[in-house]
């Protein structure tokens, strides 16, 4: 559980050569969500993302749209990405850019270091590229299309696109020097490598060997010089890595690096290497430490494959926020997919979990609640009596402690789907409790008013706990459902409320006013919906 530590959380950076789709989205938010639950935990928390700008696949895709590399980025960055973090939510606390000259300035005193350290060589190299991996391949990461466009070709297995051969006299990292280090690393700390499968994979490639890293490029300029000789620019994986030390201080404020640093970096899995294998060495030559954890996880598939803005699978985020609501969105993307492994999307599946589990589930219970209350008790929340409480209460009062301490544990494991799992419990349970307790016909009898008071007071309590739960991943439902309890005034701001202290029953005072509410998620029309 969060003890009040800091919590320094990143996304990978996103490279500008196209618009954002629901992939960026769903790592986005997954970021985000546990940036808002260590916030509410009372961590001091910091959440970064940004974009990727240097390289030669954006100096390519910027020619061909008949742009400057920079006035490409500065365009995608206005119109794609930074909107993008609206459209689903995201309380970032910073956006870096890899043209921003806190970093351009950072990653060249970065870089003068382990050249003067002795950790970056002169040398040749010639070798497979990938441009759209921005990446050297090995002959086994290719695949020679049988068929097709490309037949007889070598193509990247990520991409599908051929690969180039490139010879080029380059400036090398003694990435080969840090392999027992990095094993020992793997080896000590089990947790550093997450998921499994991933730290497998990654512990497995590094016991094959590593080889030095090539980290400069001399064929195009569009990058960040690299300092000794200007005549080459910096890899761009090497430049990109560095925004996570570089926007936090790295280099131009150590008061501030020493506070943030070290991270937990979320990121796909296709990129996982970079972060946990080339990343902790750049650190470790550097005398820095390397983050808390990577954590890789799984694809969005779209028929069986990756999504991909060039297989044309890529669907942008404001198709189903434009329908659902971004509270749908982030609900989702948390809950349908076990984090950590590849999940498939479909719109009947988003659809139907809308319907079945926000619009009857919790929008459903929240609205008949507030209505009850102003129904039978004139909008104000009654006092529960001792003397009319019973185990069917304290099944309730259980239900939400145990959902808050397994929701806890598994946020620290990055198991966000689990968490949400343990949170719905109580929605089905509150929606249970309504349903045996049965509060409308309790209402036809003045004999029972005590017990209607306890049997209401607690429905709502358990709505007040919801909308604290809750709040990380649907902000803007328990918001409004958090206004309609009328607790600010006498509580705070839902995001107010410490997330270690949510399981304490009777927080909810008696004689607050609730007022109207209306549908959290109201109903969606099925063919506006598919």
């Amino acid at each position: 559980m969060s003890d009040g530590s800091s919590f320094y959380i990143t996304t990978p950076i996103f490279y500008v050569n196209d618009v954002p789709h629901i992939g960026h989205a769903y790592t986005e938010v997954a970021a985000d969500v546990l940036a808002r639950w260590h916030r509410q935990s009372g961590d001091d928390t910091w959440l970064l993302t940004g974009t990727d700008e240097h390289g030669q696949k954006i100096l390519r895709t910027a020619t061909a749209n008949g742009l400057e590399p920079r006035e490409w980025a500065d365009r995608l960055v206005a119109s794609a990405w930074k909107p993008l973090l609206e459209t689903v939510d995201i309380s970032n606390d910073d956006f870096i850019r890899t043209t921003d000259e806190r970093h351009e300035v950072a990653v060249t005193l970065f870089l003068q270091k382990l050249y003067d350290e002795g950790h970056i060589y002169a040398g040749e190299y010639e070798g497979y590229y990938c441009v759209g991996c921005e990446e050297y391949k090995q002959r086994d990461e290719l695949d020679e299309p049988l068929s097709g466009e490309y037949q007889g070709q070598l193509v990247c297995s990520i991409h599908s696109r051929p690969v180039e051969i490139l010879k080029e006299k380059n400036y090398f990292f003694r990435m080969s020097a840090f392999q027992q280090r990095l094993l020992d690393l793997y080896e000590s700390r089990p947790e550093f490598v997450q998921p499994e499968s991933v730290r497998n994979e990654i512990v497995q490639f590094v016991r094959q060997g590593l080889s030095d890293l090539s980290i400069s490029r001399s064929s195009f300029d569009w990058g960040i010089k690299v300092p000794w000789d200007p005549s080459h620019v910096v890899y761009v994986w090497f430049d990109a890595l560095l925004n996570y030390t570089t926007a936090v201080g790295y280099g131009t404020d150590r008061e501030l690096f020493e506070r943030r640093w070290p991270a937990y970096h979320l990121v796909g899995k296709d990129i996982a290497r970079f972060h946990a294998v080339i990343w902790p060495a750049m650190l470790m030559a550097a005398g820095l430490e390397v983050p808390h954890k990577v954590f890789g996880h799984g694809w969005l598939l779209v028929g069986g494959e990756k999504m991909s803005k060039s297989k044309l699978t890529g669907i942008a985020p404001s198709q189903i926020t434009d329908t659902f609501g971004s509270d749908a969105f982030r609900y989702y993307f948390m809950r349908a997919i076990s984090f950590g492994q590849d999940g498939s999307f479909s719109w009947e599946d988003l659809s139907a979990r809308y319907q079945a589990e926000l619009a009857n589930g919790f929008g459903n219970l929240a609205s008949r609640v507030i209505a009850m209350l102003q129904r039978y008790f004139d909008g104000v929340v009654p006092s529960p009596t001792t003397a009319a409480s019973t185990e069917a209460e304290i099944a309730v009062q259980r239900s939400v402690a145990d959902a808050a301490s397994a929701a806890h544990a598994a946020i620290d494991r990055f198991a966000i789907h689990d968490a949400l799992a343990a949170v719905w419990s109580v929605v089905d349970e509150l929606n249970g409790y309504i349903t045996e307790q049965e509060p409308w016909a309790l209402a036809k009898d003045e004999a029972d008013r005590e017990r209607l008071q306890t049997v209401l007071y607690t429905a709502a309590e358990g709505l007040r706990a919801l909308a604290v739960l809750l709040s990380p991943v649907i902000p803007k439902a328990t918001s409004r459902l958090w206004a309609a309890l009328g607790v600010e005034a006498a509580l705070g701001g839902v995001t107010a409320q410490s997330l270690r202290d949510v399981a304490r029953w009777g927080q909810l005072p008696a004689g607050v006013r609730v007022s109207q509410l209306e549908a959290l998620f109201p109903r969606i029309d099925a063919a506006v919906a598919s």
